[in-house]
């Protein structure tokens, strides 16, 4: 108990030794937990924002890892990511199953949606936790111009990796926060797996409410 305590309140001391073990092999990791709560959709949540940020952020107080090599990381697995889903949701509209489920007056409501608004749908969406999950699987099964998705994709991740390392780098120089980093961690932490534990809760209660209204 006593050593998991050490562990919460000393992270960035463990997390130092470990990211200089781990060498290079520590931008694949980043790379990899990126491309799956992208491109991989029963992965959401998985850390995606908070990563890029909590990385920048100890590269300013510790600077194991390079931030020119950490961006690019980033920015490539997130949009990898996007276009693996998207191609997912391509080869998904393809089932006659599926397309029998599709049917229906909301999906044309959605067609018009990605029409009217897709390329801010994709470029925004990727600021939401979650929904950025989904919109690439979506906007592939709804045949979506992978043209207008890809430069959509293409500034959402662009501006979503700047902001998030700017932003995080710049937190991490300040001096409070660097005096105090172990601790800004593990409640950027408990933060995640609190929004994380109420959006499954959520979830459920939805679930609950539509199954009760159909039996009525």
């Amino acid at each position: 108990m006593a050593h998991i305590f050490y562990i919460l309140t000393q992270i960035a001391e463990t997390l130092i030794p470990m990211f200089q073990w781990l060498g290079p092999w520590s931008y694949v990791i980043l790379f990899t937990l990126v491309f799956m709560e992208t491109g991989l959709v029963v992965f959401p949540w998985l850390p995606g924002g908070s990563l890029v940020f909590l990385t920048s952020s100890f590269i300013a107080v510790k600077p194991v890892l390079k931030m020119e090599i950490v961006i690019p990381v980033f920015f490539f697995a997130a949009f990898i990511g996007d276009s693996v889903n998207y191609y997912i949701g391509h080869r998904l509209s393809h089932w006659r199953w599926l397309k029998h489920q599709l049917e229906g007056p909301r999906m044309v409501e959605a067609g018009r949606f990605l029409d009217k608004y897709g390329f801010w749908a994709v470029a925004f969406g990727r600021f939401v936790p979650f929904i950025r999950s989904f919109i690439p699987l979506i906007s592939g099964i709804m045949g979506y111009s992978f043209h207008r998705f890809t430069i959509g994709n293409m500034v959402g991740v662009a501006s979503w990796v700047a902001l998030g390392c700017g932003c995080g780098y710049f937190f991490g120089t300040i001096p409070f926060v660097r005096k105090h980093f172990s601790l800004f961690i593990l409640l950027f932490v408990l933060a995640a797996l609190a929004i994380a534990g109420l959006t499954f809760i959520i979830k459920l209660i939805r679930q609950k409410i539509i199954r009760k209204n159909r039996m009525l």
